[in-house]
């Protein structure tokens, strides 16, 4: 983990991608298009989340004027950084794990361990462990204001469980026999 500057956060490497959009920007309930993730860090990675701590404190900092000029009271205001035993205790995936949601309108560079473009789209999914660059501005829109998470850029780490309630072809269909055609 390294933190590169006072809101930017580099996770470390046991971090795991959900709801991967990274190839391509989606619509998530009605809004404008983005490339997002929801970033699961080990509640023992301790180093990466303490980085975060810090990079939202500061975004807090320099987001003054998002809150009236005054530093707000964390509580009272909407933190990127969520517990998923508590928020997700339905999904298995969630579970020893804090996470972040990240987006962007620009799609983030995914490069392998050597940083290297990845071009085969396949080999990041949801589920594999990546390295993910985090940075944290303040927010203040519609009456709800907060620190919000923008996704940078994605460097695969290796390869995890997929997650998600998807099939494979293998798991759907069993093999016709060639006579099941002609009748």
């Amino acid at each position: 983990m390294v933190n590169v500057s006072k809101t930017k956060v580099v996770t470390g490497m046991d971090t795991r991608l959900s709801y991967f959009h990274g190839w391509e920007a989606v619509s998530i309930n009605g809004g404008d298009e983005k490339y997002s993730v929801s970033v699961l860090i080990p509640k023992d990675d301790t180093a990466t989340i303490d980085a975060i701590e810090k990079a939202v404190d500061a975004a807090i900092e320099e987001g003054l004027s998002k809150f009236g000029g005054k530093k707000p009271n964390k509580a009272t205001i909407k933190l990127p950084l969520r517990d998923g035993d508590l928020e997700r205790d339905d999904d298995e995936a969630y579970q020893g794990y804090y996470f972040i949601n990240a987006n962007s309108t620009t799609p983030p560079q995914i490069v392998d361990q050597a940083v290297n473009p990845i071009l085969e789209r396949s080999q990041v999914y949801s589920g594999c462990y990546s390295r993910v660059s985090l940075n944290f501005y303040a927010f203040n829109s519609n009456g709800n204001k907060g620190i919000a998470c923008g996704l940078g850029n994605i460097q695969f780490i290796r390869d995890g469980e997929p997650l998600g309630s998807g099939t494979t072809a293998a798991e759907d269909f069993t093999t016709l026999e060639d006579d099941a055609f002609l009748g």
